[in-house]
């Protein structure tokens, strides 16, 4: 049996992990560091952010549509989603706490031209605001910064540890651009303080379970 959401929109729709209730989706895929070129050819149309609940089949559209305006992908934690929204002509980044039915919540608002908008997302439990562009920096609720190798993402903050993925390549030819016999391409988990100090590394990927949980494999 197929069902159907009360509204159809035509939009593909994504899981948001540690729940099984809402899915979201983007009315299109410009993200926070699009609005500077946008800014200079007179302004971006504005984008939508659409839950899906799949208990009910209702849509839920926190926010109308608005000009220079756009969203983050939504997380889930402590109960509730948190989306980021980020208002050119305003100069806001506000993170948004939200449920189903209910008007959004402001949890945090900061200045667009205080924030590196250069992947730009929230993480972690409870959420946190970070960008990632040569460095590691957290804009809420702690406030740090520490270094990051180009080879090295940010995927979750718990418990004061910020845990970062790590692809590592060996064996590789760089004269003839090739792989050698001996070419290995795996990952690490690097845990680190919010000084950037190193508490743990392994060999591991991170992946993020339906029901939240992460996992090394």
């Amino acid at each position: 049996m197929i069902r159907k959401f009360k509204a159809i929109k035509g939009k593909y729709i994504e899981k948001i992990y540690g729940q099984d209730r809402l899915a979201y989706a983007m009315s299109d895929n410009e993200d926070f560091y699009d609005l500077i070129a946008w800014s200079e050819r007179g302004g971006y149309q504005g984008a939508v952010i659409y839950f899906y609940d799949f208990e009910t089949g209702d849509v839920y559209q926190p926010f109308e549509k608005k000009k220079n305006v756009v969203y983050s992908r939504p997380e889930y934690a402590d109960g509730s989603y948190y989306f980021l929204q980020g208002d050119y002509d305003e100069n806001t980044l506000v993170l948004y706490r939200y449920f189903p039915g209910q008007m959004p919540q402001a949890a945090a608002e900061l200045r667009l031209d205080q924030v590196n908008l250069y992947n730009l997302r929230i993480v972690g439990n409870p959420v946190h605001i970070i960008s990632q562009e040569g460095e590691l920096q957290c804009y809420y609720p702690e406030v740090f910064s520490f270094p990051l190798r180009p080879n090295e993402t940010v995927c979750f903050i718990e418990e004061g540890k910020v845990y970062i993925e790590a692809w590592i390549e060996e064996g590789w030819d760089d004269e003839n651009d090739c792989a050698t016999e001996e070419y290995k391409y795996y990952n690490k988990v690097i845990t680190k303080d919010f000084h950037g100090d190193l508490l743990s590394e392994e060999i591991g990927a991170l992946h993020q379970a339906a029901d939240g949980t992460w996992w090394i494999s």
